[in-house]
């Protein structure tokens, strides 16, 4: 069933029940993607106009829908409704056609991408048979629909807007989510915007939960290899299956490689029942620190890719076997190096056949290796992205190979502050600061950089540390500054992304689409459009062609 606006039908005795009968038609007839309006009023320079039902479809276009009820005939050129000496003269075509004018001109001066959108207009007597050969010069075939056209109602208005229809392209998804907004009146005020990020952690708390059905039905897979775009609940999945393997008896790890997920790891852990906790949990270099290796350099590249992974092996082997794992979950493995993962295998109590469990997204590849895991089944793919409101997962997944399938609900426009690589922090400052003065908390803002780190990271990580760090991110209480490479894996409600420049080009197209990804209910990208459009090709350049250009008081 096509959304509904509103979602209940005309009244019955409207038109004697014309327009509620070809509301109903359509409703049963249009596909789930579809919107479907009534009684859709306007007013532009004091001139009102109205459309009975609107068909909004995406991939195909926009239909306005004039429904006229009881006998219409048409004599001498002019149209007539009723019968004695209720007969009287109506404009049906005239009407719908100013409607429909009228519509395209209102939605060309938001500036919204619908303006363009294949667009037709037809007439509908439900009471009345009309023949299929029957046309007139304001009325082609197939703009005037009977009584026996009802049961193929969604199909004639297709074919009317794929004939008639006026623009240059069929409704794009994410024009449709905008037009949605306007048509229905909810450009959202901060108020409005603010309830709607409320609604949505909720609803993502409980599309996250739903998952749990497809780890009961892999619950007997013992090594497996699960990937999906952000947002697609991988890491609850991480955690999810790390519980229930210690819960039922196993010695558990649990491992990432970014410091900020690492420690998120610990949290969520950390609060469960003993029985529950894996045996360790944390960043995978850590790992063999906690058997004794040598500390390295945060600069030494050699130690952490080569060294350290080495050592952890030949650590491992001397371990006793009470010390080693029954399972190992990796989260983000696309970080992992080919180097690791032997040496994982060495931390199972069983290396040929312990459990062995890896969620990965190859379109978060930022880090400059390349490693896969040794698992020989084929990948379990999650394609829904449940984090993010649709403007949002489709901005984003327009960075991305693979398909994103939108699942959280629509949200406000993505926000496009178009400025140099140079002016991307300061005008990202001006943007977090425009947000806390419209209402958002500080702990539901993030800035995060795709190069040169924020002044106030550097600042924070130099002075308390990175433990503290991210427990502060963590407390939720103040703006958080990050960087992209930094946030794998985590989120918040409003991410102000400050595109100032990249380390490795090869990487942008990556590293934007994983800073983007982190929003959840509010996204500002700061940063050159220019750039941003040739990193991403021509969908990048559609998709921002519906952001709000904003420059922030």
């Amino acid at each position: 069933m096509p959304d509904l606006y509103p979602p209940e039908p005309p009244a019955a005795d409207r038109d004697g029940g014309a327009e509620r009968t070809v509301w109903e038609h359509l409703r049963d007839q249009l596909p789930d993607d579809a919107v479907l309006m009534h009684g859709l009023s306007m007013v532009e320079r004091g001139v009102e106009r109205e459309i009975d039902c609107l068909v909004l479809w995406p991939g195909v276009g926009i239909a306005a829908v004039e429904v006229k009820g009881g006998r219409v005939t048409r004599e001498r050129g002019r149209w007539l409704q009723g019968s004695g000496e209720r007969r009287h003269v109506i404009d049906p075509f005239g009407q719908v056609q100013d409607a429909r004018h009228m519509l395209t001109r209102l939605l060309a001066q938001r500036g919204l991408g619908a303006a363009s959108a294949r667009t037709a207009h037809l007439v509908v007597v439900p009471h009345t048979d009309v023949s299929a050969e029957w046309e007139c010069p304001e009325a082609p075939s197939g703009m005037l629909l009977g009584r026996s056209d009802l049961p193929r109602v969604a199909e004639a208005v297709r074919g009317a807007i794929e004939v008639h229809g006026a623009g240059h392209a069929p409704l794009d998804v994410g024009a449709l989510a905008q037009l949605v907004d306007y048509l229905a009146g909810s450009f959202p005020s901060q108020v409005e915007a603010l309830a709607l990020a409320a609604q949505h952690e909720d609803a993502i708390e409980q599309m996250t939960r739903d998952q749990a059905k497809l780890l009961d039905a892999l619950r007997n897979l013992n090594r497996m290899r699960v990937v999906g775009g952000a947002g697609s609940g991988k890491t609850w999945m991480a955690l999810e299956v790390a519980r229930r393997r210690a819960r039922a008896g196993e010695r558990v790890a649990l491992v990432c490689y970014s410091r900020g997920l690492g420690r998120y790891l610990e949290r969520m852990t950390g609060e469960w029942k003993p029985v529950e906790r894996p045996a360790y949990v944390g960043l995978f270099h850590d790992l063999p620190l906690s058997w004794g290796a040598e500390a390295g350099s945060d600069d030494d590249s050699d130690y952490y890719e080569r060294r350290l992974p080495l050592q952890l092996g030949e650590l491992a082997v001397a371990r006793p076997s009470e010390e080693l794992f029954d399972t190992v979950v990796v989260d983000e493995a696309q970080d992992f190096s080919d180097l690791w993962w032997p040496s994982l295998l060495r931390c199972l109590r069983d290396p040929d056949a312990g459990g062995l469990i890896a969620f990965s997204d190859e379109d978060q590849h930022v880090f400059d290796r390349d490693g896969s895991a040794p698992i020989t089944l084929a990948a379990i793919a999650l394609e829904e992205n449940l984090r993010s409101t649709r403007q949002i997962a489709q901005t984003f997944g327009s960075f991305g190979d693979g398909m994103v399938k939108p699942r959280g609900m629509a949200g406000p426009p993505v926000r496009l502050v178009d400025v140099s690589f140079d002016e991307a922090i300061s005008a990202g400052d001006d943007a977090v600061e425009a947000l806390l003065a419209d209402g958002w908390a500080p702990g539901q803002v993030a800035l995060l950089a795709t190069g040169r780190r924020h002044p106030l990271q550097v600042e924070a990580v130099g002075y308390h540390g990175y433990a503290e760090y991210w427990d502060e991110f963590f407390a939720g209480q103040d703006v958080f500054y990050g960087h992209v490479l930094g946030f794998k894996g985590l989120e918040r409600t409003a991410v102000v992304l400050a595109v100032n420049g990249f380390h490795d080009l090869e990487r942008a197209r990556k590293i934007v689409y994983t800073g983007m990804s982190r929003a959840r209910a509010l996204l500002v990208v700061v940063g050159p459009r220019v750039e941003l459009e040739a990193i991403g090709g021509e969908g990048v350049k559609r998709r921002l062609a519906d952001a709000d250009a904003w420059r922030p008081a």
